[in-house]
């Protein structure tokens, strides 16, 4: 468990020192993104969050979680967008899976990405689910 927190708490670090907006503290499971700080000139209406989900995936096939707008879903009464206080990007880290090596490389993609921040889009949907959209929305770029 020390082993686990510890590598929780390197990747923490590594990403604060590359200047990467995280949730703070530290969890001991996972890392949170903060993706209205890391992509500010993104709207919320434009998911932040999954945007860059889908950057980081695309960038080194490091497959992570929205916690935001997608997953908060819409008001059952006015069908509007409910907009959680956060937009977050979850990196969980699984148990005597991954090397610091592997965190290394997470660490450089999301680097590149928040080096490159301002040329990252919204995206909109293209299809969505009436319940628990999260699991089979489609999404596309906005342009």
């Amino acid at each position: 468990l020390a082993h686990r927190i510890g590598q929780v708490a390197y990747l923490g670090d590594q990403l604060r020192s590359a200047g990467v907006p995280i949730v703070e503290p530290s969890g001991g499971h996972a890392i949170y993104l903060d993706a209205r700080g890391f992509l500010p000139h993104i709207p919320q209406g434009e998911f932040p969050a999954w945007a860059l989900t889908c950057e980081l995936y695309l960038e080194a096939g490091v497959r992570t979680v929205e916690i935001g707008t997608v997953l908060a879903g819409r008001d059952p009464k006015t069908g509007d967008h409910d907009y959680p206080e956060l937009e977050m990007v979850r990196l969980a880290i699984p148990r005597r899976v991954y090397t610091d090596r592997h965190m290394d490389v997470v660490v450089t993609a999301v680097a590149r990405l928040h080096e490159r921040r301002d040329s990252i889009r919204g995206v909109k949907f293209t299809y969505e689910s009436p319940i628990l959209r999260h699991f089979t929305a489609r999404f596309e770029p906005i342009a």
